[in-house]
């Protein structure tokens, strides 16, 4: 689960897939949203291309254009290999590109090869207010394919400068990343994006409206295997890198965050690998690791911020300080990265059924 570039990171596509005003409005139930949307709603499954990580993770995704376009959250298909894709029919197909990415509010853009698929409207996630009907539906742990829950919109949060997220009382459980939330007219107004323990069916979604540079995109994308290069270590680098000591820190690291601060973290976290990783990759390890240095000084040095994650980036820049060389202080910092992330899902998920 997984934020500073200050503007989208763009891989492209074209096309929006949006609802129009001119159309008449209808009100729908839970039910109807379902039956209506549910052929245009995929199970994800990303088995991780990391060196020295195994295994696999499970996401949810929304068919947003007919020639095989499909929404998700980055992190869903972060790291990752081959990303399988099944529709509702029970038809699977193999993840072709990566169209268009934006690490800052963990959004992204694949696709797929197949036509005509049913897609999902878009509607005005800037007309959503607290008290407004959601409908969230997923694939909840990856295996209880298009679970439905309803609740509403609680608030309308602003996170930092340019992202709001929709906090949101309809639970969502871990496999649910990246599923749409649905307003009582069947549009799209968010996509649900993480969990937070801190209170009983206190989750969020990023806002519709930022799929949408993302899909006016014209730039062709990249290819899945050229996307995970990217962000896994050349051959070799292990031998170079000290061992990971990837921390494991228990869930009471997180006590006295608030659920804005957690999502502000794993944003920045997030986004810091997506452009630190590549550098690495290019054998700019000083550049890499000034970009994580940055993100864990910011948090370390902020007195508003809950003191175990405070702690956290202070013990691993402390660390950093300690080794010689830019190679390993930049995987020294992505440990501390690598560590918060572990923490933050595991909370979230934390008494889910």
């Amino acid at each position: 689960m997984w934020a500073a570039l200050g503007a989208a990171v763009l891989v492209g596509s074209a096309g929006c897939s949006a609802s129009t005003r001119n159309t008449p409005r209808t009100q729908l139930s839970a039910k109807q949203i379902v039956e209506r949307y549910k052929p245009a709603i995929v199970r994800i499954e990303a088995r991780l291309a990391i060196a020295g990580q195994s295994g696999g993770k499970f996401g949810t995704g929304f068919v947003v254009g007919s020639d095989g376009r499909i929404a998700t959250n980055l992190h869903v298909i972060f790291g990752s290999g081959d990303v399988m894709v099944r529709l509702a029919d029970g038809h699977e197909f193999k993840a072709q590109r990566v169209m268009a990415i934006d690490p800052q509010r963990d959004l992204a853009i694949i696709d797929i090869d197949a036509q005509n698929l049913p897609t999902a409207r878009l509607g005005n996630s800037d007309e959503v207010a607290a008290g407004d009907r959601v409908v969230a539906i997923g694939n909840p742990l990856g295996v209880l394919d298009y679970t439905v829950s309803d609740g509403l919109i609680s608030s309308v949060r602003q996170v930092k400068e340019g992202i709001k997220v929709l906090q949101i009382s309809a639970p969502i459980s871990q496999g649910s990343s990246g599923g749409p939330l649905f307003n009582p007219y069947g549009e799209v107004i968010g996509v649900a994006t993480l969990i937070s323990e801190e209170g009983q069916n206190l989750n969020f979604g990023m806002p519709s409206n930022y799929l949408r540079p993302l899909m006016a995109s014209k730039d062709p994308g990249e290819s899945m295997a050229a996307f995970a290069a990217r962000f896994r270590p050349p051959a070799g680098a292990s031998s170079s890198a000290p061992g990971r000591q990837i921390p494991n820190h228990p869930l009471s690291v997180l006590s006295g965050c608030s659920s804005e601060q957690v999502v502000d973290v794993a944003r920045a976290i997030s986004e810091a690998i997506s452009i630190g990783a590549p550098v690495y990759n290019r054998g700019e390890h000083e550049a890499c690791f000034v970009i994580y240095r940055k993100v864990a000084e910011k948090y370390e040095g902020e007195q508003m911020m809950c003191k175990g994650v405070r702690d956290a980036f202070g013990q691993g820049l402390l660390r950093a300080d300690t080794l010689e060389d830019f190679t390993a202080k930049a995987w020294a910092m992505r440990d501390t990265f690598d560590g918060l992330l572990d923490v933050i899902e595991r909370k979230g998920s934390a008494g889910r059924p």
